[in-house]
């Protein structure tokens, strides 16, 4: 389904392509002429339920594949590793993750959500990332999506204090990832697609998939073969840390 030859190519992981961002990236880099493994989660059915990425799959065929994968739970993750050995990925980009309710305070949320905020959005999501990074090619790409509201420096006006929080870790333990793999020449990025109309942005968001999806992957092809650790906006633009 590609109409645009002329733009980088090769095989991406796409982790969390159910619906929203992570579907919007796998259809944009299909329409580039990318090869795509795309994740779903199961919901505990033993048959995956239908998504928009398996309406995907009718349009772009054998360029998309679909696999199960639950990134909290890590034999599914060591199980999907093992079905990819010999693969050689251009793009493990992880998608994945989840929100919280903005107005609520640290103080006022339970532990087990608070855990399961940091899993998702940040335990679970590296753990993927080390689980296949040796499958990246030397001059390919490791990316996560991050937020703009996991900036540090950038939290001057506080609201979504768990989320903040959760991405702001993920952030923190990608630069970690970075410091343990010091001169390696991949691209590692930290994504922040904008305020979004998703199930998690919300209807008043103003922006949509499609424009948000096209930037990153823009993003993605400007700074392929540039090594070392950024944190960028769908735009390209430098999020202070």
């Amino acid at each position: 389904m590609s109409d645009n030859p002329s733009q980088a190519s090769g095989l991406a992981l796409i982790v969390g392509a159910s619906r929203g961002l992570g579907h919007g990236l796998a259809r944009e880099h299909l329409r580039r002429g990318w090869r795509v493994v795309a994740t779903v989660r199961h919901s505990g059915h033993s048959t995956a339920r239908h998504t928009p990425l398996h309406d995907l799959k009718a349009e772009a065929e054998d360029a998309l594949e679909i696999e199960s994968l639950d990134i909290n739970a890590p034999d599914q993750v060591a199980a999907l590793r093992r079905r990819l050995d010999g693969r050689q990925l251009d793009l493990l980009f992880v998608n994945a993750g989840a929100s919280s309710n903005p107005g609520e305070l640290i103080s006022q949320i339970s532990t087990e959500d608070f855990t399961r905020m940091m899993v998702t959005n940040a335990l679970s999501p590296m753990r993927v990332v080390d689980a296949f990074a040796d499958l990246v090619r030397p001059d390919g790409t490791i990316a996560v999506m991050s937020s703009g509201m996991g900036s540090v420096a950038g939290n001057t006006e506080g609201g979504m204090e768990v989320y903040r929080a959760s991405k702001a870790s993920l952030n923190t333990l990608m630069r970690s990832f970075a410091a343990r793999h010091e001169g390696d020449p991949r691209t590692l990025l930290c994504i922040h697609p904008g305020w979004v109309r998703t199930d998690m942005g919300g209807p008043s968001a103003p922006l949509d998939v499609e424009t948000s999806t096209r930037g990153i992957a823009d993003v993605i092809a400007a700074h392929r073969g540039k090594p070392g650790l950024a944190f960028l906006d769908y735009r390209g633009e430098t999020i202070a840390w």
